[in-house]
């Protein structure tokens, strides 16, 4: 067990496969956690999905999520995005947390001390991965934050992996640019055949029951790769358009990228993020904020 004192509670590490053993983290990993607890330091719950919230949450005309229709692009060429460093083991152990908010991983840099970074497409810039996160519905209800028109209600989750612009110091300095920051948007669809469970999401999840408690975490082994994180998605098809954080303060500093394939995990796997509780201690469940308006924004959408 290793023990790290932080901005709202105590880290404290427990690790799979292993018996009073000290866990090593790097300097630099520990920092990035710490920055990452510093920028979600916001009071907000999602018991109206962020319509109660205030500021840029009700003021932006760049707001995020919103309805994505194929036909309704622009139409023209868009460019592959370019993946760096996607495929090569991080640095492990990797630290999973539940902050209130939702069940949230920082990325570590790979084993050779390089930063997964993903350019091209529409985005403007070079963007180094921060961390991975989740949106789900409930038992009863889907949880994705943006809609596909053809595949509303095919996914029950949206895994969000947040990158900041290589411009900036810190994911805070960055949101108050409208060019720092990109997210990637994995939809996950809770599938009926224990078969589904193929791609390395899975370690994710299966670690879920270590965190039910708000401020718990734990950490995660073995061999995975950015690209792993997010769950081996075919890449060459995607939406993108600007728009906003999906939470308090809703800055609007996100270029967007939305993947329509959708992953499938087996639902009594995926239902273990329903049993997380958030700082109040209850059920933290459709931690989605609603849909916004585009306000006329142009989305762009490349196929293959």
């Amino acid at each position: 067990m290793f023990i790290l004192p932080t901005l709202g509670f105590l880290l404290v590490l427990s690790c799979c496969c292993c018996s009073n053993a000290l866990i090593e983290l790097s300097e630099q990993y520990l920092n990035d956690i710490k920055l990452d607890q510093a920028a979600d330091q916001s009071d907000y719950n999602y018991d109206h999905q962020g319509d109660d919230w205030d500021g840029l949450c009700q003021t932006g005309n760049r707001q995020s999520p919103i309805v994505l229709n194929t036909y309704d692009t622009v139409p023209g060429k868009v460019p592959r995005l370019r993946f760096f460093n996607y495929d090569s083991y991080l640095q492990t152990p990797l630290v999973l947390m539940n902050n209130g908010h939702t069940a949230n991983l920082v990325i570590p840099p790979t084993r050779d001390g390089q930063r997964p970074i993903v350019t091209g497409g529409l985005l403007p810039g070079v963007f180094e991965a921060q961390s991975l996160h989740f949106h789900w519905g409930s038992e009863n209800s889907s949880g994705t934050e943006h809609i596909i028109l053809n595949l509303r209600d095919s996914a029950q989750v949206e895994a969000h992996i947040v990158h900041k612009n290589i411009r900036y110091r810190t994911v805070a300095e960055a949101s108050m640019h409208p060019d720092g920051l990109a997210v990637l948007a994995v939809l996950i669809r809770s599938a009926r055949s224990p078969m589904a469970s193929t791609n390395n999401l899975v370690k994710i999840f299966n670690r879920l029951p270590r965190i039910v408690r708000y401020g718990t975490n734990v950490t995660i082994t073995g061999q995975l790769t950015a690209a792993n994180l997010m769950g081996d998605v075919i890449t060459g098809q995607y939406f993108t358009y600007n728009g906003s954080l999906t939470t308090p303060d809703c800055a609007e500093a996100v270029t967007w990228v939305v993947f329509p394939q959708i992953v499938n995990i087996y639902y009594r796997i995926v239902e273990k993020l329903y049993n997380l509780r958030d700082s109040r201690s209850k059920p933290l469940i459709n931690n989605y904020r609603s849909i916004q308006d585009t306000n006329g924004r142009p989305v762009y959408y490349r196929n293959f």
